[in-house]
């Protein structure tokens, strides 16, 4: 389905691309708390704002060819001949042209450095490879600088601390400058993909207790923020926000509160929702895109639930199919439109080769068929570091079939194989990056289960070149290298510009309700919370109405009635209560949060309704009452 209109350009500086590219340093000044997401500062000088204006369409992947980044393609071709297995070698030559992301892992990766050529250089790359292109060319860029950057990891710590002058820097020297060069003549008949921040906001969710990542935590916030405006301002640039995987986020009690933050983190912004394509996920990691054997996480084995293994420690999302379509409805419940896609890093989630499974297990043992049953061969799925066993997985593809709940715009290679994890021991370097003992193939920790890291030894620090590695992913590639490549899906408004679509708008204007949670919207959501009415605007195959049904000095009950427009499995459910009220007991429900926005599901004997049928769930409160009216009701 198409989007509305595209985001519309408001604000000064938060929007503003400089013409030029420097801008003076920001001075924040105060605690980091008080630091405004979406501004540069009392500090920065003012500047040209320049906004490109073009056509912004649903899918940018969507009849475009994705760009082939050929320093990588340098890399795999000098592997393939010095690779004495002829078979393998040339598995590495038939995969040496696959498109792959670019990095701009820090400040002078937009220039170039030891690493590679700049972002310029693979800008004009792109632009040559369109004049051969049957469409438009897609180059998608990696946004990885935030200001304490992957707060619970070592390995790929970066160059600025979390302090208010590196996130000056990390505006002015890094954003600022990647999106004025966005933004010249020569590349506005590119899409070009952002990918922003990989582990950061999720970090914010399941690693809260680290000082570190309370340290960065408004840095986080701020500098999403700050980039997602940034790219807004420009039509042919395009944001997917990065939400890890399902080993890390799947659980309920992460997977809601994950939903809500990025909810929270995008409504901070001028640009508002429309400022978001979409959210990635998988990004650099090796999580299956599918786990072909273990389809149901309630099945019982030896009086068990599959899910309750130890591998899979209660978690229902077994892969990334599973998270993906887990996460999509729990982002339009909080507030996202329902036009939000999603991608996968395919990179190197493969886990083929003689290892993998061909069939279940017979075992009634529970661990063991577990064991006997899951591609994915890590030791524990907290292991994120070189790991041993990892194949290539699916190809880059635009609108992969048969993932139809997941909302897939398209499955791609972030993560350029063969580029390092991290290294196995420490190794000094200039960049700012440490050794993390997940990296190291020695090491044993609780943090996965007393279980080895599974790595691979003898690494480089992060983003260097692992020739053992890539060996390795090629000959476990799965499908194998060579393999036919299933037909995509059919999507006719994918193509379309953004607001192009009647079924999205209302009345196919694209300027009817042109922006979801724009900079109005944003003037009145940072002190109050958004009304009920507003959030009942994206309800889909389930409709929820709110009625209070008592109400006392300082507390209230309300009663809320789901009604299904077909049959349906579950429904969840947003509630928003006004500012500084809570909830107290509920009933016939399961909640993500207790005040604010918050979403409820069923207990599942009320979830399961005929067309028509109704569910009910209640509970009392404290404080003023919500208003009464139509809820978001999403159904499963």
């Amino acid at each position: 389905m198409a989007k509305t209109a595209r985001r519309a350009t408001t604000g000064v500086a938060a929007l503003a691309l400089a013409a030029t590219l420097s801008i003076a340093a920001c001075d924040f000044g105060g605690e980091p708390e008080g630091i405004n997401p979406t501004a540069p500062g009392d500090g920065g000088s003012a500047t040209e704002v320049v906004t490109v204006d073009g056509t912004h369409v649903d899918n940018a992947f969507a009849g475009a060819t994705m760009y082939v980044n050929h320093s990588w393609s340098e890399r795999v071709l000098e592997q393939a001949d010095s690779t004495d297995d002829a078979a393998l070698a040339n598995d590495m030559r038939a995969i040496a042209y696959t498109p792959t992301a670019v990095w701009m892992d820090r400040i002078s990766a937009i220039e170039g450095n030891a690493d590679g050529p700049g972002l310029r250089h693979h800008l004009d790359a792109a632009v040559s490879q369109a004049q051969d292109a049957d469409g438009p060319v897609v180059v998608t860029v990696v946004i990885y600088n935030l200001p304490g950057r992957d707060c619970f990891a070592l390995a790929s710590n970066g160059e600025l601390p979390a302090t208010d002058e590196a996130l000056a820097r990390y505006q002015s020297e890094y954003i600022d400058v990647i999106a004025a060069m966005f933004a010249q003549e020569a590349y506005r008949d590119l899409r070009i993909v952002t990918v922003i921040e990989p582990d950061s906001l999720p970090n914010l969710v399941t690693n809260a207790s680290e000082p570190a990542c309370q340290e960065a935590d408004p840095y986080y916030r701020a500098g999403v923020a700050y980039a997602l405006d940034a790219f807004a301002a420009q039509d042919h640039v395009y944001a997917y926000i990065d939400a890890a995987h399902s080993g890390w986020l799947g659980w309920d009690n992460n997977a809601g509160p994950t939903a809500q933050l990025f909810a929270e983190v995008v409504r901070s912004t001028e640009a508002g929702f429309e400022a978001v394509d979409g959210f990635i996920t998988n990004t650099a990691n090796y999580t299956p895109l599918e786990e072909p054997f273990l389809k149901d996480p309630e099945l019982q084995v030896g009086g068990q639930p599959v899910k309750s293994g130890s591998f899979y420690e209660f978690n229902a999302q077994f892969d990334e199919a599973d998270w993906t379509a887990d996460l999509y409805g729990r982002l339009v419940a909080a507030g996202f439109p329902e036009h939000i896609g999603m991608l996968i890093d395919t990179s190197r989630n493969g886990w083929g080769g003689d290892a993998r499974p061909t069939a279940v297990s017979t075992s009634g043992t529970l661990d063991t068929f577990v064991a006997e049953s899951k591609v994915d061969a890590r030791t524990h799925r907290g292991g994120w570091c070189n790991q041993a066993g990892a194949g290539l997985g699916r190809l880059p593809q635009a609108l992969p079939a048969g993932f139809d709940d997941s909302h897939l715009d398209a499955l791609v290679w972030i993560k350029p194989p063969g580029e390092s994890d991290g290294s196995s021991t420490e190794i000094a370097n200039d960049e700012g990056k440490g050794f993390d003992r997940m990296c190291d193939p020695t090491f044993t920790t609780d943090r996965l289960g007393g279980q080895s890291t599974n790595a691979l030894a003898d690494a480089p620090v992060s983003g260097k070149w692992f020739s053992a590695q890539f060996a390795e992913l090629v000959a476990n590639a799965y499908p194998t290298v060579g393999a036919p490549v299933p037909a995509p899906r059919e999507d006719p408004d994918a193509s379309k510009p953004v607001g192009s679509s009647a079924a999205d708008t209302g009345s196919g204007d694209p300027e009817d309700g042109a922006r979801q949670g724009g900079a109005d919207d944003k003037d009145a959501s940072d002190d109050t919370a958004p009304s009920t009415a507003d959030a009942g605007a994206s309800s889909r195959g389930c409709d929820a109405e709110l009625v209070v049904t008592n109400q006392w000095d300082g507390g209230f009950q309300a009663d809320v009635t789901v009604v299904a427009r077909e049959q349906i499995a579950g429904w969840t459910v947003t509630v928003v209560l006004p500012s500084g009220s809570s909830t107290g007991s509920l009933w016939n429900g399961e909640a993500t949060g207790t005040s604010g926005t918050f979403t409820v599901g069923d207990v599942g004997w009320n979830g399961s309704l005929a067309a028509s049928a109704t569910g009910t769930f209640g509970f009392t409160g404290n404080g003023s009452p919500p208003a009464a009216g139509d809820l978001t009701c999403v159904a499963h």
